[in-house]
């Protein structure tokens, strides 16, 4: 039996930036690969972070090369067959430069769960399922907090509207502000231990969801 594929896409906080060297943390340390060591040889995690990626949106600054969207659906077919998408965007559209609300970046991620779900990149020709994941809510900090100027308040908003894209696509959702929060240090990432809480969080729901895979 091949090992179940979980395709991990994202952006820095997936990808582990540290928010105080602002280096990337090792695999060991950065949730995803928590969750690979938790899941075992079963299971193949693939990281798909990117810093400053988007749900569906190019940026006027770093460019179209952030846009979800766009990366998505040759993403897809690079790592088929796809068994799980976890999808966890949205942090980098609170930007101000974007002048989204919450129900806009939630309308994105949508936008991603439905181009998943239309795909033929699962087993058999099917789509892959899909976990769909809600930041938690920022605090930026210094320069931050001018570039996520109202950020705050719009991502207290998040996990209801991924809610609601959850119930409208029929795929199981994740409330990640239900089980950490951002680093005090910058206030947008995550610190080393709320890597290690989310990645053995994502495994435990990744073998409740599958259990047939244990």
């Amino acid at each position: 039996m091949r090992p179940f594929q979980i395709l991990c896409f994202g952006d820095s906080n997936t990808w582990g930036y540290a928010p105080v060297s602002a280096m990337r943390y090792p695999r060991d340390i950065r949730w995803t690969g928590v969750m690979a060591s938790q899941l075992g040889s079963r299971f193949n995690v693939v990281e798909e972070g990117q810093n400053g990626r988007t749900t569906v949106w190019n940026d006027p600054l770093e460019g179209g090369c952030k846009n979800g969207l766009t990366y998505l659906p040759a993403c897809l077919e690079s790592h088929h067959p796809i068994d799980l998408v976890i999808l966890m965007l949205g942090t980098n559209d609170l930007k101000a430069r974007f002048s989204l609300t919450a129900l806009d970046i939630a309308l994105g991620a949508e936008r991603l769960v439905q181009v998943i779900q239309s795909s033929v990149w699962g087993a058999d020709g099917r789509a892959p399922a899909v976990l769909l994941a809600a930041p938690p809510p920022v605090d930026p900090k210094d320069d931050a907090a001018e570039m996520f100027a109202g950020a705050r308040e719009k991502s207290a908003g998040l996990a209801r509207r991924y809610s609601e894209v959850a119930e409208r696509c029929s795929c199981r959702l994740i409330n990640v502000g239900e089980i950490i929060a951002v680093d005090p240090a910058d206030g947008i990432h995550y610190s080393r231990e709320a890597h290690r809480l989310l990645g053995l969080t994502m495994a435990a729901r990744v073998k409740e969801l599958f259990p047939d895979r244990k």
